[in-house]
């Protein structure tokens, strides 16, 4: 199944027998504490306007566990995400479509969740709710009946600090943040700048359209094959702290290429002074 749906299809199979379970995962990264501005409310923008039947999912307080030593969003308790899966709607044999307000990052990291922890069928709403053109519904929603989604989460497509490290040196790990953050020239929320040495700078950002849409299959694979990605390369992703690198490993998905990913990235390599920190373009 591909991993991402368009609006158009997802109005069509809402409008079916067996419509899929709506998560609206609205998120922002804050940046209150840099410029004082007013932190993001996920749940308020939800209830002013989401599409019908949708439920909302918070992802700092169910798709993260609490920062610290593994990083600003570590995995969440798994008995917690299940719960909140429930809660929602989800089942395994129920289709899940996934958005957020536009950005792809907060609908990618619950795609990426459902799929690590083992639910067959998860899309995310290309271009996300900007891209819906269709009635909103004000409030909150719950479901009619609860979901019997219970996560069995694998060990294929999640690294740790030494397994990432290993994947630099000997197979592809992409970085998904900014360039500058990945050559050192700023960083403007972790102790240092820089990155993993062997890491390949591939911002998240270049994966997608002006209008938020994922380019198409044939061109992402062709970026990710200009930076290294081969049909026997293992490859794997990290970026500030394990959301917009989910959003790479869609895009990789989208492109037909399979990669694991390192959720504690550079929050939590760059809390611990022994690893070591390359900066500037080259990977080493």
């Amino acid at each position: 199944m591909n991993a991402i749906i368009s609006a158009s299809e997802l109005a069509s199979d809402s409008a079916g027998e067996n419509p899929p379970v709506l998560l609206d995962i609205r998120w922002q990264l804050s940046t209150a504490k840099t410029t004082g501005a007013p932190a993001f409310d996920g749940r308020a923008e939800y209830e002013k306007g989401h599409i019908p039947g949708a439920v909302f999912v918070d992802l700092d307080a169910d798709l993260a566990g609490s920062a610290g030593s593994g990083g600003r969003h570590p995995l969440p308790d798994v008995e917690h995400f299940g719960a909140v899966m429930r809660a929602a709607g989800v089942s395994a044999d129920r289709d899940v479509v996934v958005y957020d307000g536009g950005q792809g990052w907060a609908a990618a990291r619950a795609w990426w969740l459902l799929r690590w922890t083992g639910h067959p069928s998860v899309r995310v709403l290309d271009g996300g709710l900007a891209a819906w053109d269709g009635p909103l519904r004000t409030g909150e929603e719950h479901p009619a009946a609860e979901g019997s989604f219970v996560p069995e989460p694998n060990a294929k497509d999640l690294l740790d600090a030494d397994a990432a490290a290993a994947l630099a040196r000997s197979g592809l790990l992409l970085d998904a943040r900014a360039a500058e953050r990945y050559r050192g020239d700023v960083e403007p929320i972790d102790r240092v700048g820089g990155h993993i040495p062997g890491a390949v700078s591939a911002p998240t950002v270049e994966n997608v359209a002006a209008d938020g849409t994922f380019r198409p299959a044939a061109d992402l694979a062709d970026r990710f094959n200009s930076l290294g990605a081969s049909e026997t390369s293992e490859v794997g992703v990290y970026c500030g702290s394990g959301v917009s690198g989910a959003h790479e490993v869609l895009a990789l998905a989208v492109a037909g290429i399979p990669a694991s990913l390192y959720v504690g990235s550079w929050s939590e390599w760059s809390s611990d002074e022994s690893r070591p920190v390359a900066k500037g373009p080259d990977p080493q």
